[in-house]
């Protein structure tokens, strides 16, 4: 199978009412060019999965801007200001997750789990609605495994059968949401050959990525 495709390609696969998980932290390694290429063909009704939404001008964050997601789940948005303005006008639904358990959620999808057990947002307003567990006398929050139609991830170096290698904190999100979506595609800075990647350098296996896209070298 080719899973070398453009952006058009991967942008037709994308439709309004998607549950889209993105990779980055911060606008660090967001998927940019196919982001743009959903902002401009103006897919709506998103939910979003991401670490935060980046800055008002930055990746994902121009979803926001432009008014193409309906829900947000997050565990960060004080760097994009109209993420907050959007969620107190009543625009956007925002459901703020801790850091450690957005990204323990999604790998609990990627793994076939039922949800985690954590203690983190025991008496907040995090746990509200939620099933509190007891394990040897300790509470634990029941949290259920986020799955998206849709992970758009990064890879700095992506060969033809999509095995990627992420450079440095570039990895952040990326190899969690690669697992955890019925459809993965991978924005690449570089493509090369089948074996132009060392098998100890292969950071998320091919096997999880359906396309490929881009490649700036």
């Amino acid at each position: 199978m080719n899973k070398l495709i453009s952006i058009d390609d991967a942008v037709n696969m994308i439709h309004d009412g998607m549950t889209i998980m993105v990779g980055g932290f911060l606008g660090c390694k967001n998927p940019f060019g196919i982001v743009d290429a959903i902002v401009e063909k103006g897919v709506k009704d998103i939910t979003l999965i991401a670490n935060d939404t980046a800055f008002p001008d930055i990746g994902i964050g121009k979803l926001i801007v432009n008014k193409q997601v309906k829900k947000l789940i997050a565990s960060h948005i004080g760097t994009n200001k109209e993420t907050g303005n959007q969620m107190n006008a009543g625009e956007l639904e925002v459901e703020l997750v801790p850091q450690g358990t957005l990204a323990e959620r999604i790998r609990a999808a990627g793994a076939g789990l039922g949800g985690i057990l954590t203690p983190t947002g025991l008496g907040t307003v995090v746990a509200e609605g939620k099933t509190i567990i007891e394990v040897d006398g300790k509470e634990y929050l029941l949290e259920k495994p986020l799955k998206a139609d849709v992970a758009l991830i990064v890879g700095a170096k992506v060969d033809k059968k999509g095995n990627i290698r992420y450079r440095k904190a570039t990895r952040n999100f990326n190899p969690l949401m690669a697992a955890a979506a019925e459809l993965v595609i991978v924005e690449a800075d570089e493509i090369v050959e089948v074996g132009g990647i060392d098998p100890d350098d292969v950071m998320t296996p091919g096997l999880f990525v359906d396309y490929v896209v881009g490649g700036n070298k």
